[in-house]
């Protein structure tokens, strides 16, 4: 079994007030190693380098929680989570979260299922799911105190993708690089729609000449019903 030396950003994660007991280090590191041998039937990930993963996938995701007041018990998906990133980690740090993960893919449904099966975890559910039929459904639609995606799309196409399953007050964060102001630039007429504040933006280093940016929006009221529209309108058409 790998190794990814998760204690090495344990008082990075300590600063902003995240500990890495060892029940989680451990979980995390079964994580990983399940992410690296699915990764060989299935593309889940270009990075598979263990300290890579460890500060591009592990310490990325759990910055989250430096930058957004995340409330005990709070309900939040992850919307095209991929190989679970951030959602999986964010659970695994955080067990009190209520988790969906969503994807279109169900071949990384299978593999998010494995996980969750073998590290045991509870109030977690890995769903298949377009995320545009997912915000049309009432069984998920403004539902969740917090909604997140990491690197998916466009701000423009995220935020019609994402806000409806935010309930009113909530929030979306967008996990994005550290070029978005031109994209945010772009979100005027979408967060006006889609009755979203304007953003609050926090640039993180991960390492020394990489960052991450975390794209933050409160919901001020309910989204109107004919978002999201279908996903070759908003393709054409972004708000």
């Amino acid at each position: 079994m790998i190794d990814f030396n998760i204690k090495e950003i344990a008082p990075l994660c300590q600063e902003f007030g995240v500990e890495l007991t060892e029940d989680i280090i451990s979980k995390l590191n079964l994580y990983g190693n399940l992410l690296l041998e699915w990764n060989e039937k299935i593309n889940l990930t270009a990075i598979k380098e263990p300290t890579e993963v460890l500060y591009k996938h592990f310490y990325d995701c759990i910055l989250f929680f430096k930058n957004v007041e995340v409330k005990k018990g709070a309900t939040l998906i992850d919307v095209g989570t991929g190989a679970g990133f951030p959602g999986m980690v964010l659970k695994i740090v955080r067990p009190d979260l209520k988790v969906t993960l969503l994807d279109s893919l169900n071949k990384r449904i299978n593999f998010l299922n494995d996980v969750i099966a073998k590290l045991d975890l509870k109030d977690i559910t890995a769903i298949h799911s377009r995320a545009e039929e997912g915000g049309k459904t009432a069984k998920y639609r403004e539902q969740y105190d917090i909604a997140c995606a990491r690197a998916v799309a466009a701000l423009p196409t995220l935020l019609e993708y994402c806000t409806p399953y935010v309930k009113v007050g909530g929030l979306f964060v967008s996990m994005k690089g550290p070029a978005v102001d031109e994209e945010v630039a772009l979100c005027g007429n979408a967060i006006r729609t889609l009755n979203l504040a304007q953003p609050n933006i926090i640039c993180e280093n991960l390492r020394e000449n990489e960052s991450r940016s975390f794209v933050i929006f409160k919901k001020i009221s309910q989204t109107p019903p004919k978002y999201p529209r279908n996903s070759t309108n908003i393709s054409k058409q972004p708000l």
